[in-house]
């Protein structure tokens, strides 16, 4: 069954990306080898974001393997940025088995880069000067290895608490190290040896402090 799954998804993500041309990139992850850090195990037009077939995990990933089933919803249509500056609209959907278990993630990013300029330039001449731009967060990175995804959690964590590290108490560690857990850093192999010289403390002191987000 699950590879009857994968050929279909593998089917869809070849017509989507004949669909929409170079700049719709689709991507497959499977959940069940017990590899994440080599979860693509098809992708078309990669180079929208730089990513080939046996690269690792996105977030949307670790989310997957860390939320509770009930928890993970779809995400549609949302914004994303590339690591050279790229911005990609995105959907990722859960594949789901008889149990409600996911096993799969199929994900579109399509690159609207020089749509977003066009409409910047056409905003530009229409727009009065009454008028005021809604404020909107930049769109999060996509990362195309897992130390680059445990870099941007990190970096992510830090926003989140809003505190330098040399400046954190350990009650703002714990917040940081609460966001890591719930976001799945620690499935990342070796993360915990990163983490904890990040944050300036032991293994031991890191592991209690995840302890006590439970």
């Amino acid at each position: 069954m699950a590879d009857m799954t994968l050929k279909t998804l593998i089917q869809i993500a070849k017509g989507l990306a004949a669909e929409f041309g170079s700049g719709c990139e689709v991507v497959v992850h499977d959940l069940t080898g017990g590899n994440i850090e080599n979860s693509i195990v098809h992708i078309e037009n990669g180079s929208v974001t730089d990513r080939t077939v046996g690269g690792g995990p996105s977030k949307a990933v670790l989310e997957a393997l860390q939320k509770s089933q009930e928890e993970l919803e779809d995400r549609c249509a949302y914004l994303m940025q590339t690591g050279n500056g790229r911005v990609v609209k995105s959907t990722t959907l859960y594949i789901r088995d008889e149990e409600g278990k996911p096993v799969y993630v199929f994900s579109v990013n399509f690159d609207i880069t020089n749509l977003t300029a066009m409409s910047s330039a056409l905003h530009a001449i229409i727009d009065t000067p009454a008028e005021e731009a809604d404020g909107q967060e930049e769109p999060a990175r996509i990362v195309t290895d897992v130390n680059s995804l445990l870099d941007e959690l990190l970096e992510q964590s830090v926003k989140l608490v809003g505190v330098p590290v040399p400046f954190m108490t350990k009650e703002d560690k714990i917040r940081a190290i609460r966001y890591l857990n719930d976001a799945g850093a620690f499935l990342i192999t070796k993360s915990g040896d990163r983490v904890s010289k990040f944050f300036g403390i032991s293994k031991y002191t890191l592991y209690s402090y995840v302890d006590i987000n439970k």
